[in-house]
């Protein structure tokens, strides 16, 4: 019985991406103009949804209606900022080297290079952004914006919203005139439908936003293949914050408000939940960390996404607490316990710290780990020894930035992004942001997963040489009126294609 099963998801599976694969080879030469009004009937038609959407997903997921709200809006801009980025037609880094035919001593041919899209997506919907990170969010938006069919694995956390959402999709699709099958979605729950999706021939990249656990089976996936693929895993971050000596002397009250704020802030559920906080041994560290405790104790506990994510906060918490030299600030020991679970800030030594990697281990929830270190040198040697992150932060008064200003060039080896006197939550929705860092945060960092240049992800560069223009791209014939870079008489010019 128990093959009879495998053979008919595999066979199901089989049949839905060799329909992404038929819809891909349509979908890539759709005009730029229609792709663009495609994204934005999307968002149109997730707005429509109106307040059942909202109810749905507060439903499955125990997320605020305020919350939900926000979210949904950010999921609707990223889907019009794509379109704008589609229309725009920059993005393809169209790029022309004329010929030379009178360079000597050879001649220099016609070359002209574009980005084109890799083929097929499959993205993992996320289980604590039922919008921004699922069905339509960042992953699908970009990979749609690239020319790529996407097929979608629902998270099981929010599978009737997910449902809802592709609804809207599909109804985009067949309003927008759109090839049948370019957008598609899969609910079923069990492990090896991610390996047989990740794992087909015609699967060309893969989007996942999840656990460490979750996102390296699927790279390993990748990487057993015959032709490996690229998989884009955002993998978790305990994102470590240093508290400099100056600031802790003179803003221990705001910045303990903003740090507890930062902490429980969606019942921590957050992939830039600050999770570690270094300072240095001193009687301001322990007057913030007392002021940090007051402030936390006000936290009004709420129920987690799921049961399965509540378990695993209290398992790992608890397994946090009980290492040697841990000790609770808050003094609540039975904070992670119940459905709506409290908030729980420990704190340990640097030297037991860096001795300990259990205690590098992200804690997902309201919790953070304070390392008070002996000195500024254990602090940079902790701070180091924390694998690859999403963001980092300093805080620090302007004197401290001064005197300790080595700390920024070390932070860019440690995470994406850098935050300077700014908690780690908040991810802005703009050009400038990366939202990537290094292994394990990611699988790779050179990409990110929010902002017009997660498109990157999808797509390749393929350049033609000497080719008549009546076979060229229209990116790449001298007729398009987009902007490109050229190479003409040997000079770089960046301009409007005459």
């Amino acid at each position: 019985m128990k093959n009879l099963q495998e053979t008919n998801l595999k066979l199901g599976i089989d049949e839905v991406m060799k329909k992404a694969a038929v819809a891909f080879d349509k979908y890539r030469k759709v005009d730029p103009e229609q792709k663009a009004l495609f994204l934005e009937s999307i968002a149109a038609e997730i707005e429509a949804l109106g307040d059942p959407l909202i109810q749905m997903a507060g439903k499955e997921t125990n997320l605020t209606p305020e919350r939900l709200t926000g979210e949904r809006t950010r999921t609707v801009l990223q889907l019009r900022m794509f379109a704008a980025m589609v229309r725009e037609g920059n993005w393809v880094d169209a790029t022309i080297d004329t010929a030379l035919a009178d360079r000597r001593p050879v001649a220099k041919p016609d070359i002209r290079k574009m980005l084109i899209p890799l083929g097929p997506v499959v993205v993992f919907g996320a289980s604590n952004f039922p919008f921004a990170y699922s069905t339509a969010g960042g992953d699908t938006a970009s990979a749609l914006a690239a020319g790529c069919s996407v097929v979608v694995k629902a998270h099981p956390a929010h599978s009737k919203t997910s449902e809802m959402v592709f609804e809207a999709i599909r109804k985009a699709a067949d309003h927008c005139n759109m090839p049948e099958d370019v957008f598609q979605h899969v609910a079923d729950e069990g492990f090896q439908t991610g390996q047989y999706l990740v794992q087909h021939p015609a699967t060309a990249a893969v989007g996942f936003t999840g656990s460490f656990r979750g996102g390296k089976a699927l790279y390993d996936y990748a990487h057993e293949r015959t032709s490996p693929i690229p998989v884009f895993a955002e993998m978790g971050s305990i994102n470590p914050v240093i508290f400099l000596p100056g600031t802790l002397e003179s803003n221990a009250d705001a910045l303990a408000q903003m740090y507890a704020g930062s902490i429980t802030l969606g019942v921590g559920q957050f992939c830039t939940n600050p999770g570690l906080m270094l300072a240095v041994k001193s009687d301001a560290l322990d007057n913030f960390l007392k002021i940090l405790s007051g402030a936390v104790a006000q936290y009004v506990p709420a129920p987690m996404l799921h049961e399965g994510i509540q378990r695993a906060y209290s398992e790992k918490m608890e397994n946090a607490l009980a290492q040697k030299g841990v000790m609770l600030v808050n003094g609540r020991g039975d904070a992670g316990k119940s459905a709506s679970p409290g908030a729980a800030i420990a704190y340990t030594a640097g030297d037991n710290f860096l001795k300990n990697p259990v205690l590098h281990e992200e804690v997902f929830g309201p919790y953070s780990l304070m390392v008070a270190c002996s000195s500024m040198e254990e602090l940079r040697r902790v701070w180091l020894a924390v694998k690859g992150q999403l963001t980092t932060s300093i805080m620090g008064t302007e004197q401290d930035l001064r005197e300790y200003g080595d700390l920024i060039e070390i932070a860019p080896g440690i995470a994406g992004r850098v935050n300077i006197n700014h908690p780690p939550t908040g991810v802005e929705v703009c050009p400038s942001m990366v939202h990537g860092g290094p292994f394990p945060a990611t699988t790779d960092s050179r990409f990110t997963a929010v902002g017009i240049h997660g498109v990157r992800r999808w797509v390749r560069p393929v350049c033609f040489q000497n080719c008549p223009e009546f076979l060229l791209p229209p990116e790449l014939k001298n007729a398009n009126p987009g902007k490109i870079w050229r190479l003409v008489n040997n000079e770089f010019q960046n301009g409007e294609v005459k």
